[in-house]
C-alpha cells in the first residue's frame, strides 16, 4: 500500500509507454497517484489523466517558474477546474528564488492568490520551494494562521512541502502548522546524510513519500528517467531512518497521504 504523492505523468517522457509506467506502479504495490500542474494546460492534461484511471488524482496549479504565463482568466480557468471530482489539491505552486524564471514580485503575487484560492474551495496546497525557505514560511504560517482564527477546517491540513531539501527547524515549524514534509529520490543518496537526518528527526506522522518522476530518481538508479513504481525505494530508505519495517511506512505515509488530500 505504497501512495506517490507528486509525480508529472502527462510530461511528455512518458508519452511512449504512461500505461506501462502506470501498470509498473501497480505492480509495485502503489495504489494512489497524485499528478500536480504546473501551468494551465498541464493542470488540463493532469484532470484528463485523473479522469481515465481511478488511482490517479489531479492537482491544479501554476508552478512559481510558470509565473509569467499568469494572465487575467489564469484564475477563473484554473477555479473551474478545482471544482473537477479527481482534484484533490492546488498546486504545484511557491517560490523559486534559484531559476529566477519570473521575477520574484510576480512569483509571490501569483502564489499568494493561489493559496487565497485554496482556501475559498478547502483544497490543500503541493508546495515548491527553491532557495526560497524563509519568505516561502513567513507566508505560509500567516495563511494559516488566519485560517485557524476563521475556524477553517484546511488549517489542520493546509498541505505539503514537496520534494523537502533544507535544514530540520524549517521543517519543524512547518509541522507546527499542520503541513506535511514530502521526501523524494535525494533522501536515498549516500551523500545526503543532513536530508536523511532530517527525514529521521521529523515525526512519521507528518511525512509523505514521492518521486516527482520524471525527475530526482532514487538510488540505484539515479540519472535515469524516474517513475512511481520507485516510491518503494523512498519507503526503503524512510523505514531505514525510522527503524521501521518498510510495511509500517508504507502504510502511514498512505494514510497520511488520505488524511491530507481526503481521498
Amino acid at each position: 500500500m505504497l501512495t506517490d504523492t507528486h509525480c508529472h505523468l502527462d510530461f511528455n517522457r512518458f508519452d511512449e509507454d504512461r500505461l506501462l509506467v502506470l501498470a509498473r506502479s501497480w505492480e509495485a504495490g502503489v495504489v494512489r497517484v497524485l499528478n500536480p500542474g504546473i501551468d494551465l494546460d498541464s493542470s488540463r492534461a493532469a484532470v484528463q489523466l485523473a479522469e481515465t484511471n481511478d488511482q490517479v488524482y489531479a492537482a491544479v496549479g501554476v508552478h512559481p517558474n510558470s509565473a509569467m504565463t499568469w494572465n487575467e482568466n489564469t484564475l477563473l480557468e484554473l477555479r473551474a477546474l478545482a471544482q473537477h471530482p479527481k482534484v484533490v489539491a492546488i498546486g504545484e505552486i511557491g517560490l523559486d528564488y534559484y531559476r529566477d524564471r519570473a521575477p520574484r514580485e510576480l512569483q509571490e503575487r501569483v502564489f499568494l492568490t493561489q493559496l487565497d484560492l485554496a482556501a475559498s474551495l478547502q483544497l490543500p496546497v503541493v508546495l515548491h520551494n527553491r532557495q526560497a525557505t524563509s519568505d516561502m514560511l513567513e507566508i505560509l504560517v500567516e495563511w494559516q494562521a488566519k485560517m485557524v482564527s476563521k475556524g477553517l477546517s484546511l488549517a489542520e491540513r493546509p498541505g505539503v512541502l514537496h520534494s523537502y531539501s533544507d535544514e530540520v527547524e524549517p521543517a519543524l515549524k512547518a509541522i507546527e502548522h499542520n503541513f506535511f514534509i514530502g521526501f523524494t529520490g535525494p533522501v536515498t543518496f549516500q551523500n545526503a546524510r543532513d536530508l536523511q537526518k532530517v527525514a529521521a528527526t521529523l515525526p512519521i506522522q507528518h511525512i509523505l513519500i514521492e518521486t516527482d518522476a520524471p525527475f530526482l530518481t532514487p538510488h540505484p538508479y539515479r540519472g535515469k528517467r524516474n517513475e512511481p513504481a520507485r516510491v518503494l525505494l523512498i519507503a526503503e530508505k524512510i523505514a531505514e531512518l525510522k527503524k521501521q519495517t518498510i510495511e509500517s511506512i508504507a502504510q502511514l505515509t498512505t494514510e497520511n497521504a488520505a488524511r491530507l488530500f481526503h481521498w
